[in-house]
């Protein structure tokens, strides 16, 4: 028996975790909301995610919770300094649960694939990549 995670998944619906205070997320979220799918957007600005769910994104996009954070947001130096630290996982969740603007990019659930996206413009390529039935790299 598979796994089953805390953040739905559906072939026909769309989720994205976004910030609204950020260009990026304002961006990613208008390219989401154009498309012809169903869209659940999170704004994280505004919904707290668990730190279940910061795992789990973490987890599928198989990169460790740290990469989820911009290190380089002026507030994470304000409030940790510029120098590389060394923390647990559980550790880069309660930063991300007291600070999610600290998120470097917006992260979408298409399917049972997850995706950071740097720009708005990565939405349609994973769409279509998506709709052709190609593979998650």
């Amino acid at each position: 028996m598979e796994d089953m995670g805390v953040i739905s998944t559906n072939k026909n619906k769309i989720t994205l975790f976004y910030n609204s205070e950020n260009s990026i997320g304002k961006q990613c979220y208008g390219y989401v909301q154009a498309s012809n799918k169903e869209v659940l957007g999170i704004d994280i600005s505004k919904t707290n995610i668990t730190g279940t769910q910061w795992a789990e994104l973490a987890e599928k996009l198989e990169i460790p919770v740290k990469q989820l954070i911009d290190t380089e947001h002026p507030d994470f130096v304000k409030l940790y300094g510029d120098k590389a630290i060394d923390m647990e996982a559980h550790d880069w969740i309660k930063i991300l649960d007291k600070n999610p603007k600290l998120v470097q990019f917006p992260v979408l659930v298409f399917g049972e694939n997850y995706y950071q996206l740097t720009s708005g413009a990565d939405f349609k390529k994973y769409l279509e990549a998506n709709s052709a039935g190609i593979e998650k790299k």
